[in-house]
């Protein structure tokens, strides 16, 4: 693809956020968590308000619509009604998979064989030939000889937890672990211990202290290969060898490094030694193969077999539909292949260089270079109007805020894809790092004029 031209998208915005109103300025949603009242579905109301206030006033850039595939550059839909065209810093498509011929094909020959149902659960008759092929190849690819599928990533996160973890049992996890590993935690015991973000030795106290106290029940212990919202990596093995020490187990998701990341793909275990070495590996199939879905890779087959009967998810959701299931074969070969290599180095420069853009310009990007790319805002609502300024200046980005992550620590997710040129991505940048420098002028007004 062509490189972008500094031109083609740039219009001034047209905003005015000059006089903003507290109800669309400030608050989170954490404000809106715990309403009262004896009905359920009134007192939704006040949220309601609060979103349309935003809305209003063009400080809500959330429920976004794509109107074509996603590449370096996109269209896209706000809930308004608003279209806008630029520079796609927005997309989860690491590899730029979603529109390889080869995907397309394996897509095409999957309809005409399966239709586009599974039809059935994993339990019943949803699985297919693909799957079933599908789960060989990923053991084979992560060095582990069971693997079970999931329709989401989501599911497969939740799912393992919630079907190893019973009330008696003890869960240490990162505090920034995903939410879905969060909430598996939360709906299957109180015993959860969560560390300071990649922090070995406060993993070994939490774990030390449960075992001098409980040696009858398990520990899961669970991180992330990336976490995905400041783009950095634990020391696996250290953990791992932890878990050996204290008869805990480990899992790691790879949701954000299996494909993009790592010797050939298989993410930051791969790249630390630990291929086939770690307990249980969960991973989603939606950030570099082009499709929904999950997995979860263990050793033994009876593992495979108690997650599938206690794994909500899998056993009561619908199976990975034959289309899904061919589409993420065909992005694993891809991976696993020169084509594969050659995308991650593009990845890599694409990611470099939009780094090296921003910190030139003075601002900061934290964590490792991984296809994501955090940018601290701080203040959200330099956030809000920063992102509707980009929008208006032909660059998509995401803003995440609370719940994602903590109040008063709102950023931009930049994602990077290998189809992203490096004079793209520099461009990308500095009309980012120029809608920040805006946003900040103005809320800074802001708090001026109400104090």
């Amino acid at each position: 693809m062509s490189d972008i031209d500094s031109d083609i998208f740039f219009a001034p915005a047209q905003s005015d956020f000059q006089s903003i109103p507290s109800l669309a300025s400030g608050k989170s949603v954490a404000h809106f968590a715990r309403p009262r009242g004896a009905d359920l579905l009134s007192r939704t109301r006040a949220l309601f308000d609060w979103t349309e206030a935003r809305s209003e006033h063009k400080l809500w850039p959330y429920v976004r619509s794509l109107q074509a595939a996603p590449g370096q550059a996109a269209s896209i839909r706000l809930e308004t009604g608003e279209v806008a065209n630029g520079i796609n810093l927005a997309s989860q498509d690491y590899l730029g998979l979603s529109s390889h011929p080869a995907i397309l094909s394996a897509a095409k020959g999957a309809i005409e064989e399966f239709g586009v149902h599974s039809a059935g659960s994993g339990a019943l008759v949803g699985n297919t030939r693909e799957s079933l092929a599908l789960e060989r190849e990923l053991g084979d690819a992560l060095l582990s000889e069971q693997v079970l599928l999931f329709p989401t990533g989501w599911a497969a996160g939740f799912g393992v937890v919630a079907a190893l973890v019973r009330p008696y049992d003890h869960v240490v996890m990162d505090e920034l672990a995903h939410a879905c590993l969060q909430q598996g935690a939360n709906a299957s015991t109180q015993n959860v211990k969560r560390v300071r973000h990649l922090d070995t030795e406060a993993f070994r106290e939490a774990v030390a202290q449960i075992r001098a106290t409980d040696t009858q029940n398990g520990i899961l212990v669970i991180t992330e290969g990336v976490f995905s919202m400041d783009a950095d990596t634990p020391d696996i093995m250290a953990l791992q060898d932890i878990c050996h020490e204290y008869g805990a187990t480990l899992m790691v998701d790879v949701a954000h490094d299996f494909g993009s990341m790592g010797p050939g793909g298989v993410s930051q275990i791969a790249a630390q030694g630990m291929l086939g070495k770690v307990d249980i590996v969960m991973g989603s199939f939606s950030k570099t193969f082009a499709s929904n879905g999950g997995f979860v890779a263990v050793k033994q087959p009876s593992v495979r077999r108690f997650i599938q009967i206690y794994g909500g998810p899998w056993m009561f959701s619908n199976a990975l539909s034959p289309v899904q299931a061919a589409v993420v074969r065909q992005a694993l070969r891809i991976v696993r292949s020169e084509e594969g290599d050659t995308l991650r180095a593009q990845l890599m420069a694409a990611i470099n260089a939009y780094r090296d853009e921003v910190t030139s310009l003075g601002e900061a990007c934290f964590g490792n270079p991984t296809p994501i790319v955090p940018m601290l805002v701080g203040q959200e609502l330099v956030g809000r109007i920063g992102s509707r300024l980009a929008f208006d200046n032909g660059v998509i980005v995401n803003l995440a805020e609370f719940p994602v992550v903590p109040v008063g620590a709102s950023r931009f997710r930049i994602q990077m894809m290998a189809n992203h040129s490096e004079a793209t991505a520099r461009e990308g940048g500095r009309r980012v790092v120029a809608a920040l420098k805006t946003a900040r002028e103005i809320a800074e007004k802001q708090v001026l004029v109400r104090g």
